[in-house]
């Protein structure tokens, strides 16, 4: 017995370069498709035409549509985990360049298909819920790793707790920003609204905890 929920079965992995390769252009099709026509609209035959290979392809790799949304699925939170880590990865080596190399990432992140990635998560049932909460607790790791280093100025009692809050406010601004009517479009509106999650968050990390609230749990008489 064990705890863990079932996971969809996996779809064929290619082992050798051209098959690799003739994957890569079936999911970026379906990913194009999905994305401009929606995923109920999304066909094998209609991946398989912009893609440039025969329907038998795709269903040597793939068992039906559903393996195949999983597959796309998969790859683009892959996707988001290695970009949130190269960014990271390349912060100025300091707590706010940090949490600045975090939020522009995150906001980056969503712009690629950004209608698609929250229809994804939120229409495909529990795999995939299940597949994007790991891909969240990867990216929490990535910036407790990155903050470790400075975790010496954080003000706050507990500086593992704060990140904790940081990380999951910058993330849910990110993908509330990916569904809103008026997202922060273009190069300069993203960094703005990324530099100004940033600063919230700095501002909140430096800040110390509010006197008496941990021990009187209300308002002072």
């Amino acid at each position: 017995m064990t705890d863990e929920p079932a996971r969809p079965l996996r779809y064929r992995e290619p082992r050798q370069a051209r098959s690799a390769a003739t994957l890569a252009r079936v999911l970026l099709a379906a990913e194009e498709i999905a994305s401009s026509s929606g995923l109920d609209e999304m066909t094998i035959t209609g991946v398989a035409e912009r893609a440039g290979v025969s329907v038998g392809t795709i269903y040597r790799r793939f068992e039906d549509k559903e393996q195949l949304i999983t597959a796309l699925t998969e790859r683009m939170l892959e996707r988001r985990e290695a970009y949130v880590a190269e960014r990271l990865g390349a912060a100025e080596p300091s707590l706010s360049g940090v949490m600045d190399a975090y939020a522009r990432a995150l906001l980056q992140s969503f712009v690629d298909s950004s209608n698609l990635f929250p229809e994804l998560l939120r229409t495909r049932g529990a795999a995939s819920l299940d597949r994007g909460a790991r891909t969240i607790t990867a990216i929490h790791r990535l910036l407790l790793e990155a903050a470790a280093p400075y975790a010496g100025q954080i003000r706050r009692s507990d500086p593992q707790a704060a990140l904790d809050t940081v990380a999951r406010a910058v993330l849910g601004a990110c993908f509330h920003n990916s569904v809103r009517p008026d997202p922060a479009t273009g190069k300069a509106g993203r960094r703005q609204y990324a530099d100004e999650l940033s600063d919230m968050a700095i501002a909140y990390l430096l800040t110390p905890d509010r006197r008496g609230t941990a021990d009187s749990g209300g308002v002072n008489a």
